[in-house]
């Protein structure tokens, strides 16, 4: 590999690089030391060297967060269109949940 250095121009949000460069500072590198490191491991190992994670979607965020509080799961009945059938007496809580929304 030539050793003959090439400028990278790239934009990324204000904020992400401050955090960015506090952190390579917490670890003794500046930032352009840091992408070189990350560039050169790529190179080398034909891969990014870690892990992209995806992020959950808001739904996803929405219903994992519902599961967290262990929700009391019923059976409903449906009638012949498909429809949700709420007995009143046996859920009074849901019944009461979808006759308000």
């Amino acid at each position: 590999m030539t050793h003959a250095k090439s400028n990278v121009n790239v934009k990324i949000d204000a904020d992400v690089k401050t955090l960015a460069t506090q952190m390579f500072a917490r670890m003794g590198l500046d930032q352009t030391t840091a992408i070189e490191v990350i560039n050169v491991l790529s190179a080398l190992e034909s891969r990014l060297p870690f892990q992209p994670v995806a992020g959950l979607t808001l739904d996803e965020k929405i219903v994992a967060a519902a599961l967290k509080r262990n929700p009391k799961r019923v059976t409903l009945e449906t009638d012949e269109n498909g429809g949700v059938i709420i007995d009143k007496e046996k859920h009074p809580d849901i019944y009461d949940w979808a006759a308000n929304d």
